[in-house]
This record gives C-alpha cells, structure tokens and sequence, in this order.
C-alpha cells in the first residue's frame, strides 16, 4: 500500500511540473466541442450561384428571386457566356448555375413550357444533392402557381421545366467524392503526427544536445527532417491513387504530373506544420495532443465531411488557415474535374505561404532554444 502511495505521489508531482500538458488535456475537448458544435450543419444552404441571364425579362427576374427567396443560392455572379458559367464552376467560384434562354419571357407568356437549365458541381456529393433537389422544387412551385391562375390548364405539362444537370458525379458515386478527401487525410496524418515528434524526440533522447554542437544550421537542421518525409508522402499518395483506380474506379481527368507537382506544396506545409509543433512542444505527449488538435480540424472543417458552404461565416474563416482546406480544391479539381493550375493559383499560393511561414517559424524557434 505504501509504494502504490508513492507511486501516486510521485505521478501528481509530475502533473504539477508538467502544467502545458494538463491545460491541454482539460482545453482542447472543450474548444474542439465548441467549435465544431457551432461549425457542424448537414444543411446546405447559401450555396455560391452565377447566373447567365439571356432573356433580362420580368420573368427571369422573377424566377431568380424565388431561387434567392429559398435560402438557399446566393447569387455571386451575373456572367455573358456559357464559357464564364463553365469558369466560374470550374474553379469552385460557383457550386451552381442559371441559364435562362433568349425566349423564356416569350414562353412564359405564350403560356407554353419554358425550359430552365441548372448546372450543378456535383464533385460535393452534400451540396450536390441539396442544390438538385431544391432547384427541382422551385420549378415545381412556380408551375404550379401559374396553373392555379389559369382555368384550363394543362395538368400534363410544367409551364416551368428546370433541367437539373449534374457535372464531374454525375451519377453521385460516393468513392468518386470520398477517395481524393481520404487521400489528402492519410497525408496530413502521417506528415503532421510523425514530423511533430521529430524534435521533442532528439530532446528526450538527449542526442539534441549533440546536433547543438555541431557546425550545423537551423534551417539546414529543419530541411533534414523535412526531406525523407516528402517522399514518404510521394509513395503514399501514389498507393493510395492506386487504389482508387483500380479497386474504386476514380477516374484522373486531369494532368498527373500536375497533381504531383502541386502536391508538393501540400507536403511541405503539412511537414512545416508537424515541425513548428515538435519545436513548441516540451514532450511527445504534448506534441501528440497538439497534433491530434490539427488533425480533428482538418477533418471536420476543410470540407473533407462537411461543406464548408455550410459552415457559419466565422466558422468558414477559421477553415482558411487549415492547409487541407486547398489540398481538397487541388486535388478534387484535377482528379474530378480536369483543371489546370491556372484554377489553381490561389491554392498553392496559400500552400507555399504555410510552408514559408510555418518553417520560419520553427528556425526562430529552434535558435530560441539554441541561445
């Protein structure tokens, strides 16, 4: 009895000491409870639109406030041509477009079916569904308010026929959607987790003390242990769209040797972010619980699960500063649906400042520790 009150004694007096590790404990369930209570929403609603309007009537304005009216599009764009309608859903600007045609207002007034197209992304299976499913409910209220005000109406045919179509899923496959998110998330989990503990390792191992000594640099201490895991990275993102392929059939409608080279950016940052914790972290327990606090983010807000569409306004901002967040942009861009960089630019802009900034960091930190 009396060795297991000193082994007692002996573990409260470690908790004392070891106080980060406790607030962590204690804070992170919290703040993660917090957070994803608020940020969690199954219903999609505000979904980005752009709308080519090429009737400018009375009635074309007045089927948009019902699309406005619903809650659930948001029109962020008036465009000329089908070609800005086909860029701006492209580079995920949209979610969702209007086309109305040259005579919809000669048509509703004839009192004959007028033809509605609505172009849906339909790479998020979520929002896909939500969109298609609402659009179709608006052309069947609208219809059916016309008919109420005619007397010999013909029941048989919608005055408002709103053509859902559905691009890059057409046929809604969930692995389509799910595999390039998953890939993404094997990454940031084998980066992050095992880069953190690179640091506080050598620390606890007592062999920091000897790469102190040496002529090395920091930042070229940094590079050392970034390098080996990139092409760790590289074999586990070429498996994993292995796998895709030939046991899910995920079609890779765009450039490979694109995907691998923005990919990079993806790595490094995740690689800087797994660093900059193994340098602020005093043992690999916190280094773990720091880790496992990124990781839960990227997976409940990058629009991994949920559609950041979706997310409350604050929510969504808090959601930029997650590197996953563009990696699903880039990679459901180009596996779904075949775009170049050229959609891609602010992606790996953001990327490349993560890496820049998150391995600044980790030499300002280390030359801290240095002095």
């Amino acid at each position: 009895m009396g060795r297991i009150k000193a082994i007692l004694y002996k573990e409260f007096l470690q908790m004392r000491r070891d106080r980060m590790t406790i607030g962590l404990i204690f804070m992170l369930p919290l703040v993660q409870l917090l957070l994803f209570g608020f940020a969690i929403q199954t219903e999609v609603r505000h979904i980005p639109t752009v709308v080519f309007d090429q009737s400018t009537s009375e009635e074309s304005r007045a089927m948009l406030e019902a699309f406005v009216a619903s809650g659930y599009f948001d029109i962020h764009y008036t465009v000329n041509s089908f070609d800005e309608v086909n860029a701006m859903i492209d580079s995920g600007k949209a979610k969702v477009g209007v086309i109305f045609p040259p005579d919809f207002s000669r048509e509703v007034k004839r009192g004959g079916s007028v033809a509605l197209q609505v172009l849906v992304d339909a790479s998020d299976n979520m929002v896909a569904n939500q969109a298609m499913a609402v659009a179709n409910s608006i052309g069947l209220l609208k219809s059916q308010e016309v008919i109420a005000k005619k007397i010999n109406a013909d029941l048989n045919s919608l005055p408002y026929d709103v053509r859902v179509r559905a691009w890059y899923n057409p046929d809604g496959i969930t692995a389509y959607y799910m595999v390039p998110g998953i890939l993404g998330i094997i990454v940031t989990l084998t980066m992050v987790i095992m880069t953190s503990m690179a640091i506080v390792r050598e620390r606890e191992r007592g062999t920091l003390e000897q790469l102190i000594v040496t002529p090395i640099k920091p930042y070229e201490l940094m590079i050392g242990k970034i390098v080996p895991y990139i092409f760790l990275g590289y074999i586990q993102i070429t498996v994993a769209l292995l796998v895709g392929v030939l046991v899910f059939g995920v079609p890779i409608r765009g450039s490979i040797l694109e995907l691998y080279l923005l990919t990079l950016f993806f790595i490094t940052a995740s690689l800087g972010l797994g660093i900059m914790i193994s340098n602020l972290a005093k043992t690999q327990m916190q280094a773990f619980q720091m880790s496992f606090f990124v990781m839960l983010p990227s997976i409940m807000l990058s629009g991994f699960l949920f559609p950041r569409d979706a997310m409350p306004k604050i929510i969504y901002y808090i959601s930029d500063v997650i590197p996953l967040t563009y990696y699903l942009d880039i990679i459901r861009g180009i596996v779904l649906k075949g775009i170049g960089f050229s959609y891609l630019v602010g992606q790996v802009i953001c990327l490349i400042v993560f890496s820049i900034l998150f391995v600044t960091v980790s030499v300002l930190k280390f030359k801290k520790k240095i002095a």
